[in-house]
Protein backbone atom coordinates (compact mmCIF):
# COMPACT_ATOMS: atom_id res chain seq x y z
CA UNK A 1 0.00 0.00 0.00
CA UNK A 2 1.65 3.57 -0.83
CA UNK A 3 3.12 5.39 1.83
CA UNK A 4 0.31 8.13 2.20
CA UNK A 5 -2.25 5.69 2.06
CA UNK A 6 -1.02 3.15 4.95
CA UNK A 7 -0.98 6.46 6.70
CA UNK A 8 -3.98 7.66 6.14
CA UNK A 9 -5.56 3.58 7.10
CA UNK A 10 -3.11 3.66 10.33
CA UNK A 11 -4.71 7.03 11.61
CA UNK A 12 -8.22 5.31 10.84
CA UNK A 13 -7.56 2.23 12.48
CA UNK A 14 -6.10 4.18 15.78
CA UNK A 15 -9.99 4.90 16.90
CA UNK A 16 -11.10 2.38 19.00
CA UNK A 17 -14.51 2.46 17.56
CA UNK A 18 -13.37 1.73 14.11
CA UNK A 19 -11.01 -1.22 15.54
CA UNK A 20 -14.45 -2.62 17.53
CA UNK A 21 -16.63 -2.60 14.38
CA UNK A 22 -14.15 -4.49 12.79
CA UNK A 23 -14.57 -6.86 15.45
CA UNK A 24 -18.31 -6.91 16.05
CA UNK A 25 -19.46 -6.91 12.45
CA UNK A 26 -16.45 -8.98 10.47
CA UNK A 27 -15.16 -11.51 12.85
CA UNK A 28 -17.79 -13.95 13.47
CA UNK A 29 -16.96 -15.09 16.78
CA UNK A 30 -19.18 -15.47 19.93
CA UNK A 31 -16.36 -15.19 22.28
CA UNK A 32 -15.17 -12.21 20.55
CA UNK A 33 -18.49 -10.29 20.63
CA UNK A 34 -18.96 -11.00 24.50
CA UNK A 35 -16.06 -8.70 25.16
CA UNK A 36 -15.72 -5.51 26.70
CA UNK A 37 -14.58 -3.25 23.68
CA UNK A 38 -14.51 -0.21 26.36
CA UNK A 39 -11.15 -1.13 27.24
CA UNK A 40 -9.58 -1.57 24.19
CA UNK A 41 -6.30 0.21 24.66
CA UNK A 42 -3.73 1.14 21.49
CA UNK A 43 0.32 -0.76 22.07
CA UNK A 44 3.16 0.66 20.14
CA UNK A 45 3.23 -1.12 16.55
CA UNK A 46 7.35 -0.09 16.21
CA UNK A 47 9.44 -2.41 17.74
CA UNK A 48 13.38 -2.92 17.61
CA UNK A 49 14.79 -6.53 16.93
CA UNK A 50 17.79 -7.56 19.53
CA UNK A 51 20.02 -6.94 16.35
CA UNK A 52 18.60 -3.52 16.64
CA UNK A 53 16.97 -3.53 13.27
CA UNK A 54 13.47 -1.71 13.27
CA UNK A 55 10.42 -3.33 12.00
CA UNK A 56 6.49 -1.80 12.32
CA UNK A 57 3.87 -3.44 12.54
CA UNK A 58 0.49 -1.80 11.07
CA UNK A 59 -1.98 -1.30 14.22
CA UNK A 60 -1.58 -3.26 17.43
CA UNK A 61 -4.18 -2.95 20.18
CA UNK A 62 -5.38 -4.93 23.15
CA UNK A 63 -8.59 -5.91 25.08
CA UNK A 64 -9.16 -7.04 28.05
CA UNK A 65 -10.67 -11.09 28.51
CA UNK A 66 -12.85 -12.64 30.51
CA UNK A 67 -13.44 -9.88 32.95
CA UNK A 68 -9.90 -10.20 33.82
CA UNK A 69 -6.15 -7.65 32.48
CA UNK A 70 -5.54 -11.32 30.54
CA UNK A 71 -5.05 -9.17 27.73
CA UNK A 72 -6.17 -10.37 23.55
CA UNK A 73 -4.29 -8.50 21.21
CA UNK A 74 -5.48 -7.53 17.87
CA UNK A 75 -2.79 -7.22 15.07
CA UNK A 76 -4.25 -5.33 12.23
CA UNK A 77 -2.11 -5.36 9.16
CA UNK A 78 -3.60 -3.38 5.66
CA UNK A 79 -2.72 -4.43 2.28
CA UNK A 80 -3.80 -3.29 -1.44
CA UNK A 81 -1.93 -6.16 -2.60
CA UNK A 82 -1.71 -9.87 -2.49
CA UNK A 83 1.14 -10.57 -0.87
CA UNK A 84 2.10 -14.39 -1.33
CA UNK A 85 4.50 -14.13 1.66
CA UNK A 86 2.06 -12.57 4.06
CA UNK A 87 2.11 -15.58 6.68
CA UNK A 88 5.76 -14.93 6.88
CA UNK A 89 5.67 -11.46 7.69
CA UNK A 90 2.60 -12.11 10.29
CA UNK A 91 4.85 -14.81 12.14
CA UNK A 92 7.82 -12.39 12.16
CA UNK A 93 5.64 -9.32 13.24
CA UNK A 94 4.00 -11.97 15.72
CA UNK A 95 7.45 -13.15 17.60
CA UNK A 96 8.22 -9.21 17.43
CA UNK A 97 5.44 -8.36 19.37
CA UNK A 98 6.26 -11.01 21.99
CA UNK A 99 9.72 -9.96 22.30
CA UNK A 100 8.55 -6.57 23.02
CA UNK A 101 5.88 -7.98 25.70
CA UNK A 102 8.97 -9.99 27.27
CA UNK A 103 11.12 -7.18 26.85
CA UNK A 104 8.63 -4.80 29.24
CA UNK A 105 7.66 -7.24 31.42
CA UNK A 106 4.12 -7.36 29.83
CA UNK A 107 3.69 -10.98 30.00
CA UNK A 108 1.01 -13.27 31.60
CA UNK A 109 1.75 -14.69 34.90
CA UNK A 110 3.58 -18.02 34.73
CA UNK A 111 6.26 -16.46 32.05
CA UNK A 112 2.73 -16.99 30.06
CA UNK A 113 2.46 -15.14 26.60
CA UNK A 114 -1.25 -13.69 25.80
CA UNK A 115 -3.34 -14.78 22.89
CA UNK A 116 -2.83 -12.54 19.45
CA UNK A 117 -5.33 -12.66 16.67
CA UNK A 118 -3.60 -11.58 13.53
CA UNK A 119 -5.67 -9.88 11.01
CA UNK A 120 -5.12 -9.01 7.43
CA UNK A 121 -7.59 -6.37 6.14
CA UNK A 122 -7.29 -6.33 2.05
CA UNK A 123 -8.87 -3.64 -0.25
CA UNK A 124 -7.15 -4.70 -3.37
CA UNK A 125 -9.36 -5.22 -6.53
CA UNK A 126 -8.31 -8.78 -7.51
CA UNK A 127 -8.97 -11.86 -5.13
CA UNK A 128 -6.10 -12.68 -2.27
CA UNK A 129 -4.65 -16.40 -3.22
CA UNK A 130 -1.89 -16.06 -1.01
CA UNK A 131 -1.31 -18.49 1.87
CA UNK A 132 -3.12 -17.77 5.02
CA UNK A 133 -0.59 -20.37 6.97
CA UNK A 134 2.59 -20.57 7.12
CA UNK A 135 2.05 -24.34 7.52
CA UNK A 136 0.91 -24.17 3.90
CA UNK A 137 3.84 -22.58 1.95
CA UNK A 138 5.85 -25.88 3.74
CA UNK A 139 6.04 -28.89 1.97
CA UNK A 140 5.17 -32.42 4.47
CA UNK A 141 8.27 -33.74 5.83
CA UNK A 142 8.37 -37.52 6.89
CA UNK A 143 9.22 -38.65 10.91
CA UNK A 144 9.99 -36.02 13.24
CA UNK A 145 10.62 -33.42 11.16
CA UNK A 146 6.75 -33.19 10.41
CA UNK A 147 6.11 -32.36 14.10
CA UNK A 148 8.31 -29.49 14.33
CA UNK A 149 6.93 -27.38 11.57
CA UNK A 150 6.05 -24.45 11.64
CA UNK A 151 1.56 -23.70 12.07
CA UNK A 152 0.59 -20.06 12.14
CA UNK A 153 -2.77 -18.56 10.38
CA UNK A 154 -3.94 -15.23 9.98
CA UNK A 155 -7.65 -14.11 9.96
CA UNK A 156 -8.38 -12.40 6.15
CA UNK A 157 -10.60 -10.20 5.53
CA UNK A 158 -11.17 -9.33 1.98
CA UNK A 159 -13.61 -6.57 1.31
CA UNK A 160 -14.22 -8.27 -1.60
CA UNK A 161 -16.17 -10.85 -0.35
CA UNK A 162 -19.13 -8.20 0.79
CA UNK A 163 -21.83 -6.62 -1.75
CA UNK A 164 -22.77 -3.10 -1.48
CA UNK A 165 -26.53 -4.30 -0.73
CA UNK A 166 -25.14 -6.48 2.72
CA UNK A 167 -22.55 -3.62 3.70
CA UNK A 168 -25.75 -0.87 3.51
CA UNK A 169 -27.63 -2.72 6.24
CA UNK A 170 -24.78 -2.19 8.80
CA UNK A 171 -24.57 0.12 11.48
CA UNK A 172 -20.90 -0.48 11.16
CA UNK A 173 -18.00 1.85 10.49
CA UNK A 174 -15.98 -0.86 9.13
CA UNK A 175 -19.23 -1.07 6.30
CA UNK A 176 -19.36 2.44 5.79
CA UNK A 177 -14.72 2.50 4.85
CA UNK A 178 -15.74 -0.51 2.59
CA UNK A 179 -18.52 1.19 1.06
CA UNK A 180 -16.22 4.36 0.50
CA UNK A 181 -13.94 2.14 -1.39
CA UNK A 182 -16.27 0.94 -3.41
CA UNK A 183 -19.07 3.98 -4.00
CA UNK A 184 -21.59 2.87 -6.92
CA UNK A 185 -21.83 6.10 -7.88
CA UNK A 186 -20.91 10.52 -6.60
CA UNK A 187 -24.06 10.65 -4.83
CA UNK A 188 -24.35 7.50 -2.85
CA UNK A 189 -20.48 8.50 -1.85
CA UNK A 190 -22.09 11.98 -0.84
CA UNK A 191 -25.13 10.61 0.62
CA UNK A 192 -22.42 7.83 2.71
CA UNK A 193 -20.70 11.19 4.03
CA UNK A 194 -24.23 12.65 5.30
CA UNK A 195 -24.22 8.92 7.19
CA UNK A 196 -20.94 8.88 9.06
CA UNK A 197 -21.20 12.93 9.83
CA UNK A 198 -24.60 12.10 11.74
CA UNK A 199 -23.19 8.47 13.20
CA UNK A 200 -19.81 10.34 14.67
CA UNK A 201 -22.40 13.29 15.72
CA UNK A 202 -20.15 14.45 18.99
CA UNK A 203 -17.09 13.24 18.14
CA UNK A 204 -15.58 16.00 16.23
CA UNK A 205 -11.90 14.33 15.89
CA UNK A 206 -13.04 11.23 14.60
CA UNK A 207 -15.18 13.22 12.19
CA UNK A 208 -11.75 14.80 10.99
CA UNK A 209 -9.86 11.45 10.88
CA UNK A 210 -12.58 10.37 8.71
CA UNK A 211 -12.57 13.51 6.65
CA UNK A 212 -8.51 13.02 6.57
CA UNK A 213 -9.13 9.43 5.24
CA UNK A 214 -11.60 9.33 2.27
CA UNK A 215 -9.83 12.65 1.17
CA UNK A 216 -6.62 10.22 0.57
CA UNK A 217 -8.78 7.63 -0.83
CA UNK A 218 -10.12 9.75 -3.39
CA UNK A 219 -6.75 10.86 -4.15
CA UNK A 220 -5.32 7.91 -4.62
CA UNK A 221 -8.16 6.46 -6.95
CA UNK A 222 -7.78 9.41 -9.38
CA UNK A 223 -3.75 8.74 -9.16
CA UNK A 224 -3.80 12.38 -7.72
CA UNK A 225 -5.30 14.31 -10.63
CA UNK A 226 -8.53 15.22 -8.61
CA UNK A 227 -8.14 18.61 -7.68
CA UNK A 228 -9.22 18.27 -3.86
CA UNK A 229 -8.44 20.71 -1.11
CA UNK A 230 -7.74 19.80 2.77
CA UNK A 231 -10.78 19.93 4.62
CA UNK A 232 -12.04 19.60 8.31
CA UNK A 233 -14.87 17.33 8.91
CA UNK A 234 -16.99 15.42 6.99
CA UNK A 235 -19.47 18.22 6.86
CA UNK A 236 -17.12 20.11 4.66
CA UNK A 237 -15.97 17.57 2.75
CA UNK A 238 -18.96 16.92 1.45
CA UNK A 239 -19.57 20.53 0.32
CA UNK A 240 -16.40 20.61 -1.34
CA UNK A 241 -16.92 17.02 -3.37
CA UNK A 242 -20.25 18.06 -3.84
CA UNK A 243 -19.37 21.32 -5.51
CA UNK A 244 -16.70 19.49 -7.42
CA UNK A 245 -19.14 16.71 -8.93
CA UNK A 246 -21.25 20.04 -9.91
CA UNK A 247 -18.50 21.17 -11.67
CA UNK A 248 -17.06 18.40 -13.72
CA UNK A 249 -21.06 17.11 -14.83
CA UNK A 250 -20.75 20.81 -16.52
CA UNK A 251 -17.34 20.10 -17.96
CA UNK A 252 -18.43 16.72 -19.18
CA UNK A 253 -21.30 18.53 -20.35
CA UNK A 254 -19.55 21.23 -22.26
CA UNK A 255 -17.52 18.90 -23.52
CA UNK A 256 -19.59 16.90 -24.88
CA UNK A 257 -21.27 19.81 -26.81
CA UNK A 258 -18.44 21.09 -28.10
CA UNK A 259 -17.32 17.84 -29.44
CA UNK A 260 -21.01 17.35 -31.04
CA UNK A 261 -20.65 20.81 -32.78
CA UNK A 262 -17.43 19.66 -33.96
CA UNK A 263 -18.34 16.37 -34.92
CA UNK A 264 -21.49 17.96 -36.76
CA UNK A 265 -19.28 20.20 -38.72
CA UNK A 266 -17.10 17.81 -39.77
CA UNK A 267 -19.73 15.80 -40.95
CA UNK A 268 -21.62 18.24 -42.78
CA UNK A 269 -18.33 19.21 -44.56
CA UNK A 270 -17.69 15.46 -45.44
CA UNK A 271 -21.25 15.66 -47.02
CA UNK A 272 -21.18 18.63 -48.82
CA UNK A 273 -17.82 17.52 -50.51
CA UNK A 274 -19.65 14.38 -51.27
CA UNK A 275 -23.08 16.00 -52.53
CA UNK A 276 -21.06 18.34 -54.52
CA UNK A 277 -18.75 15.69 -56.06
CA UNK A 278 -21.60 13.64 -56.90
CA UNK A 279 -23.83 16.50 -58.61
CA UNK A 280 -20.49 17.01 -61.00
CA UNK A 281 -20.06 13.70 -61.70
CA UNK A 282 -23.65 13.63 -62.61
CA UNK A 283 -23.88 16.80 -65.11
CA UNK A 284 -20.52 15.20 -66.15
CA UNK A 285 -21.94 12.01 -67.85
CA UNK A 286 -25.32 13.95 -68.79
CA UNK A 287 -22.94 15.68 -70.86
CA UNK A 288 -20.74 13.29 -72.65
CA UNK A 289 -24.34 11.07 -73.18
CA UNK A 290 -25.56 14.15 -74.73
CA UNK A 291 -22.73 14.67 -77.42
CA UNK A 292 -22.75 10.92 -77.72
CA UNK A 293 -26.34 9.93 -78.39
CA UNK A 294 -27.88 13.30 -78.48
CA UNK A 295 -30.70 14.37 -76.03
CA UNK A 296 -31.79 11.93 -73.71
CA UNK A 297 -34.87 10.57 -72.39
CA UNK A 298 -36.64 12.03 -69.13
CA UNK A 299 -36.73 9.12 -67.06
CA UNK A 300 -32.90 8.49 -68.00
CA UNK A 301 -31.96 12.12 -67.13
CA UNK A 302 -33.73 11.66 -63.38
CA UNK A 303 -31.87 8.38 -62.61
CA UNK A 304 -28.48 9.96 -63.24
CA UNK A 305 -29.78 12.74 -60.99
CA UNK A 306 -30.94 10.31 -58.35
CA UNK A 307 -27.44 7.76 -58.60
CA UNK A 308 -25.21 7.71 -56.32
CA UNK A 309 -21.26 8.45 -56.80
CA UNK A 310 -20.13 5.12 -57.48
CA UNK A 311 -22.74 4.01 -59.63
CA UNK A 312 -22.32 7.22 -62.16
CA UNK A 313 -18.40 6.68 -62.03
CA UNK A 314 -19.32 3.31 -63.43
CA UNK A 315 -21.99 4.46 -66.01
CA UNK A 316 -19.27 7.12 -66.83
CA UNK A 317 -16.77 4.65 -67.84
CA UNK A 318 -19.21 2.82 -70.45
CA UNK A 319 -19.53 6.43 -72.42
CA UNK A 320 -16.59 5.73 -74.99
CA UNK A 321 -17.53 1.77 -75.50
CA UNK A 322 -21.37 1.48 -75.78
CA UNK A 323 -22.68 1.37 -78.80
CA UNK A 324 -25.97 2.75 -77.87
CA UNK A 325 -27.59 3.94 -74.88
CA UNK A 326 -29.15 1.01 -73.49
CA UNK A 327 -25.76 -0.63 -73.12
CA UNK A 328 -24.52 1.82 -70.88
CA UNK A 329 -27.07 1.06 -68.15
CA UNK A 330 -26.63 -2.25 -69.05
CA UNK A 331 -25.89 -4.22 -65.48
CA UNK A 332 -22.48 -5.45 -65.15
Amino acid sequence: MPHDADASYKLLFSAPEVVRDLVLGFIPDDWLHSLDYTTLEKIPGSYVTDDLRGRADDVVWRVKADGEWVYLYLLIEFQSTADPWMAVRIMSYLGLLYQDLIRRGEVLPGRRLPPVLPIVLYNGASAWRAATDIAELIPKAPGLVAQHLPKLQYLLIDENRYTDAELATLHNLVAAIIRVEHPESEQALLQLIERLNEWLDGKPELKRTFAIWIRAVLLRQSKHTLALPKVRDLKELKMTLAERFDQWAQQYEQRGKQEGLQKGRQEGRQEGRQEGQQEGEARLLLRLLTRRFGELPSDTVTRIQRADLPQLEAWSDRVLDARSLAEVFQPS
